[in-house]
């Protein structure tokens, strides 16, 4: 393994897709924000995109993560910008406890993109003719496997493989694994303090 014991390899992801359509999604519609006053995390992923799949009553809405053939899906399909708005971590953090692995799309809002990554979650890039012929497969098919290969930077689905992008940064930390920063302060916590004590301008005590 190349990267640390504690930080996985990702250079595979596997599943069945949802398709989430619409252009410059922002993370208030991910999450909205009464729903960011948590201590933790936990349990946020059944407030994901709340507002666009229940009215005011929680009456369900018309939405693809109300419908029962998506409700095992962990590869999300996107259009253009998703991600947008406020730097919040709590859009990826919803995502991922609703059981999303790895989202495709058309382009992403760069920080959401690195809230991602520090999560383990690829953000894989396609051009909208791509991401559109995806969307309908999904569609048409629910049980259909995705099958996305980060270091080849490739989807395969439904008979045929298609090339997408993964930025090359986000690329190298998946594959090597080293996405998880706080975990690989962690593991070098040692090394880190001796070099703390061994600057001269530093507080031993």
């Amino acid at each position: 393994m190349t990267g640390t014991e504690d930080i996985p390899e990702v250079t595979e992801v596997s599943g069945t897709g949802i398709p989430i359509r619409g252009n410059d999604i922002d993370t208030d519609q991910i999450i909205p924000a009464r729903f960011m006053k948590v201590v933790t995390f936990d349990g946020l992923g059944e407030f994901a995109f709340f507002d666009l799949r229940f009215d005011d009553e929680d009456n369900q809405k018309d939405h693809p993560m109300n419908e029962e053939r998506y409700q095992d899906a962990s590869i999300m399909v996107v259009n253009n910008n998703f991600g947008c708005g406020s730097s919040r971590e709590h859009a990826p953090q919803a995502l991922m406890r609703w059981g999303i692995d790895a989202i495709i799309g058309e382009s992403f809002a760069e920080i959401f993109a690195g809230n991602c990554l520090a999560l383990g979650i690829p953000t894989v890039t396609a051009d909208h003719e791509t991401i559109n012929d995806l969307q309908q497969w999904v569609e048409d098919n629910p049980d259909g496997e995705i099958d996305i290969d980060i270091a080849s930077e490739t989807i395969t689905y439904g008979g045929q493989e298609v090339g997408v992008e993964v930025n090359e940064g986000q690329r190298k930390a998946l594959v090597d694994g080293i996405w998880d920063t706080t975990a690989l302060m962690k593991s070098n916590q040692n090394a880190i303090e001796q070099t703390a004590a061994d600057l001269p301008y530093t507080d031993p005590a």
